[in-house]
C-alpha cells in the first residue's frame, strides 16, 4: 500500500492547525514536517514548538524531515517534541551511527535522505537499521519545485537492494510529487509519497490523497 505524507510546508501558514486537520480527517498516513537550519539548506522552517503543537493535537504519524548540518544535537529536540519518524541527512555532518543508535535507543524510526547529487549506494550500509530512505526528487531547501525525473533510477537501484536483502525497508520521495510524477515514483519502487503543493492546492484533499493511496 502507498503511504501519503503531505509537506506542510505547502499549506497556508496562516490556518495552519485547520490545513493539517483537513488532510488528517482526509485519511493521510502522515503529517510531513520540514525542518531547515538556514545552514544545512538556505532556507528556516518550523521548530520543535510546532511538532509539539500538532503532537497535542493529532494521533497521526508525524513524519519529520530534518534537514539540518547538526542532526545529532537537532535531533533530540524533535523527540521530545514528539516526533514518531525522524529523517535526517547522509550529507549531514553528524555520525550517521551515533544518531540512529540515539533514535533505536528512543523508540524512534529513523530514516535517512539522500540529495539528488549523492548516489544510492551511500545508504546501502545502513538500510537493515532504516525504516525508511527518503530520494529527494529536488534540491532540499524550498517547497514547489520541479520534479527531477532523473532520480526514478536511483530509487530503482534502492528498491532493488532493499528486496536483495529481503527488507521491508520503505522509499520515500519528495519534491515535485502530483497526479503525473507519482505514479512514476512507485512503478520505481517508491511507496510513501510526499506531497505538499499538489495536495494542498486542491479543494477536495481527500480525493487527492485517495488516488495516491491506490497507486500500484
Amino acid at each position: 500500500m502507498i503511504l501519503v505524507s503531505p509537506s506542510l510546508l505547502g499549506c497556508d501558514y496562516g490556518k495552519l492547525s485547520a490545513e493539517a486537520a483537513d488532510v488528517v480527517n482526509g485519511g493521510t498516513d502522515m503529517l510531513h514536517i520540514d525542518i531547515m537550519d538556514g545552514h544545512f539548506v538556505p532556507n528556516l522552517s518550523f521548530g520543535p514548538g510546532l511538532v509539539s503543537t500538532l503532537r497535542k493535537q493529532f494521533n497521526t504519524v508525524l513524519d519529520v524531515h530534518l534537514m539540518v548540518t547538526d542532526p545529532k544535537f537537532i535531533a533530540p529536540l524533535f523527540v521530545d517534541a514528539g516526533a514518531n519518524l525522524i529523517t535526517f541527512h547522509i550529507e549531514a555532518d553528524s555520525d550517521i551511527s551515533e544518531v540512529l543508535d540515539y533514535l533505536e535507543e528512543k523508540g524512534i524510526k529513523a530514516a535517512l535522505s539522500v540529495k539528488p547529487g549523492t548516489p544510492a549506494e551511500a545508504v546501502f550500509p545502513y538500510l537493515d537499521r532504516l525504516y525508511m530512505v527518503l530520494v529527494m526528487t529536488v534540491e532540499p531547501g524550498f517547497g514547489g519545485q520541479k520534479f527531477m525525473p532523473d532520480m526514478l533510477p536511483k530509487i530503482e537501484k534502492i528498491r532493488a537492494e532493499i528486496n536483495r536483502r529481503g527488507l521491508d525497508t520503505h522509499i520515500q520521495v519528495d519534491g515535485g510529487v502530483d497526479d503525473k510524477t507519482a505514479p512514476l515514483c512507485v512503478k520505481a519502487g517508491a511507496d510513501v509519497l510526499v506531497a505538499g503543493s499538489y495536495v494542498f492546492k486542491q479543494t477536495d484533499r481527500k480525493a487527492v490523497i485517495d488516488m495516491l493511496h491506490g497507486l500500484q
